[in-house]
C-alpha cells in the first residue's frame, strides 16, 4: 500500500503491507501518513477484514489526537485522512467492520471532533457516523447518552445542504430509540423529524415515519406533529413507497388521524384511496391497517362516503379476501348514524345480500353482521328488504356457522319487532334457534346492556370524538 508495485500485483503479501503501513505511521513525516492512510482507504475494499481490524486503532489514535485538552483548533489534515479511511472502512461489506469499529469506541472519537469541524472534514465525519449508528447499536446508545443528539441537533439548525440529508438519516435511525424520541419531544425538535420522513433515502424515510407513529401516540406530540405538517409528509410517503413503507407510512397516518380534529385533514390529503389499496393488497396486515384507519376516518360523514365507494368497487371486482375486507368494514361503519344512509346509497346493500347468498364463509359471516348491524335502524331494515335480504336471512338459520346464525337471528329479530315487516318473518318465530335469541335480545335490552359494535382496534389507546363537532 505504501509504494506503487505491491498495489498493483493481483496477490499482495498483505501482512508485509500491514509492516509497511505500520512502520509510516509510527515514525513517518504527516505527509507520509497521510498518503499511506489515503492509499488504505482506496484500498479498503479489497484489503482482507482482518488486517483492516488491525488498522482501526491506529486511525482512532490519529482521530483522537488533541482531543483530550481543551482545543478549539480545527482538526488537522491528517486527523480528516485518518476519519475518510475510517468511513471508507465502514462502508465496507455487511457492515461488520461498522459494528466492530462500535465496539472499539470510534463513536466517541466521532462525536468529539463533530463541534470542532467543517466543510469537508465535517462532511466526512458525519458520513462516517452515519454508516457506523446505521449498522451498530451500541454507537446508538453511546450518541443518545452522551450528547450526541444536541450536536447532531445543532448541527441542524445551522448546516449547509451539503450534510442536512446525512444528518438527518442519523437522526432517523437514532429515533428508533425511544429515549431519543422522548428527547426530540422535548428538545422541541420535532420538525427534524419530520423533515427526515419526507426526504432522503427511502430507508431512512421509513425509519422517521416509524418514530413519527410511535411519538404520535401521545396527544401533545400529535398536536405538534400535525401543526408541523406531517399529514401531507405521511401520505406522499405511503404514494411512493413499496409494500413495507406503505404499511409503516399507512399505519403511522392512522395514529395522526385518531383524534376528531386531525380526522377530515387526513381524509383530504388524498389517504382513502391509498388505504383502499391496501385492503385489496396481499398483506394481512395492510388490510388489518386499512380496516382499523377506515373506521376510524368514517367517523366524518365525507369520509365515510368516499370509503364507501371503494368498499363498493372492491366488492363488485375484487378476490373473496379482499372483499371479506370490505364487507367486515360496511359492519363497522353501520355502527355510525351517518353511514347508514350513505351504505344504502352507495348501493352496497344489493351487492351485499348477493354476496350473502353466494360468498365464501368469510364473506357470509361478515355481511351477516353488517346485516344485523343496519338492522336496528329503520332505513336499514327498508333497505335491506327492498334487496331481497329477508329470504337469504331465512335460508341461512340453518348454517352450521354459529357466529353467522347468531347474526342473522339477530337481524331476523329486528325485522320481527317491526310491524311492517312482522308478517314476512312470522314463520321462523317457532325455530328455537331464533326463539332463543330473541329471548337473550330482549333479557339484555332490558337491562340496558345491549352495545351497538364498537370501533376496531386502533394503536392509540383512545379516540375522542364528538359527531356534532365533525
Amino acid at each position: 500500500m505504501e509504494g506503487g508495485e505491491n498495489s498493483k500485483t493481483e496477490n499482495p503479501n498483505w501482512e508485509i503491507e500491514l509492516r509497511k503501513y505500520e512502520n509510516v505511521i509510527a515514525s513517518g513525516t504527516n505527509s507520509m501518513k497521510i498518503k499511506a492512510i489515503v492509499m488504505l482507504a482506496n484500498h479498503s475494499k479489497q484489503v482482507p477484514q482482518h488486517v483492516l481490524s488491525t488498522t482501526i486503532p491506529f486511525l482512532i489514535q490519529i482521530l483522537d489526537h488533541g482531543s483530550n485538552t481543551e482545543n478549539d483548533s480545527p482538526p488537522s489534515l491528517l486527523q480528516e485522512a485518518a476519519a475518510y479511511c475510517l468511513k471508507c472502512i465502514a462502508c465496507r461489506g455487511d457492515g461488520t467492520m461498522a459494528v466492530e469499529m462500535g465496539r472499539v469506541g470510534v463513536t466517541h472519537s466521532l462525536i468529539r471532533l463533530l463541534p470542532r469541524a467543517d466543510g469537508k472534514m465535517r462532511k466526512v465525519l458525519i458520513k462516517c457516523l452515519l454508516v457506523v449508528v446505521s449498522f451498530c447499536n451500541t454507537s446508538r446508545t453511546y450518541v443518545a447518552a452522551n450528547g450526541g443528539l444536541e450536536i447532531i441537533i445543532s448541527l441542524l439548525n445551522t448546516c449547509s445542504s451539503d450534510v442536512r440529508l446525512y444528518l438527518l438519516e442519523i437522526l432517523s435511525v437514532l429515533a428508533l430509540r425511544r429515549e431519543v424520541r422522548k428527547e426530540l419531544v422535548r428538545l422541541g425538535a420535532l420538525r427534524f423529524i419530520v423533515e427526515a420522513a419526507g426526504v432522503g433515502s427511502m430507508v431512512s424515510r421509513e425509519r422517521a415515519c416509524q418514530s413519527i407513529g410511535l411519538i404520535g401516540v401521545t396527544r401533545q406530540a400529535r398536536h405538534t406533529l400535525v401543526e408541523l405538517g406531517v399529514i401531507p409528509v405521511l401520505v406522499e410517503l405511503f404514494r411512493v413507497g413499496d409494500n413495507g413503507v406503505k404499511l409503516v407510512a399507512g399505519n403511522s397516518l392512522g395514529v395522526m388521524s385518531a383524534h376528531v380534529d386531525y380526522i377530515r385533514p387526513v381524509g383530504e390529503a388524498g389517504a382513502i384511496p391509498l388505504y383502499a389499496e391496501l385492503l385489496q393488497g396481499r398483506d394481512a396486515s395492510g388490510k388489518e391497517i386499512a380496516e382499523d384507519v377506515f373506521c376510524i376516518l368514517g367517523v366524518a360523514e365525507a369520509n365515510a362516503v368516499e370509503i364507501v365507494g371503494h368498499l363498493v368497487r372492491i366488492l363488485r371486482e375484487s378476490d373473496d379476501e379482499a372483499k371479506a375486507a370490505a364487507a367486515d368494514v360496511i359492519w363497522d361503519l353501520s355502527g355510525y348514524k351517518h353511514a347508514i344512509s350513505v351504505i344504502r346509497d352507495s348501493g352496497a346493500i344489493s351487492i351485499l345480500v348477493e354476496l350473502m347468498g353466494h360468498g365464501s364463509e368469510e364473506i357470509k359471516l361478515n355481511v351477516s353482521g353488517a346485516f344485523a348491524q343496519l338492522s336496528y335502524d329503520e332505513a336499514g331494515r327498508t333497505a335491506l328488504a327492498d334487496a331481497g335480504a329477508i329470504p337469504i336471512l331465512i335460508d341461512l338459520l340453518l348454517n352450521e356457522t354459529e357466529e353467522l346464525r347468531d347474526n342473522v337471528v339477530e337481524t331476523l329479530s329486528n325485522f320481527h319487532e317491526d310491524p311492517l315487516y312482522c308478517d314476512r318473518v312470522s314463520d321462523i318465530v317457532n325455530v328455537p334457534s331464533f326463539r332463543n335469541l330473541q329471548n337473550r335480545l330482549i333479557s339484555i335490552r332490558t337491562s340496558n346492556e345491549h352495545m351497538t359494535r364498537s370501533l376496531r382496534r386502533t394503536s392509540v389507546e383512545q379516540l375522542i370524538w364528538n359527531p356534532d363537532h365533525v
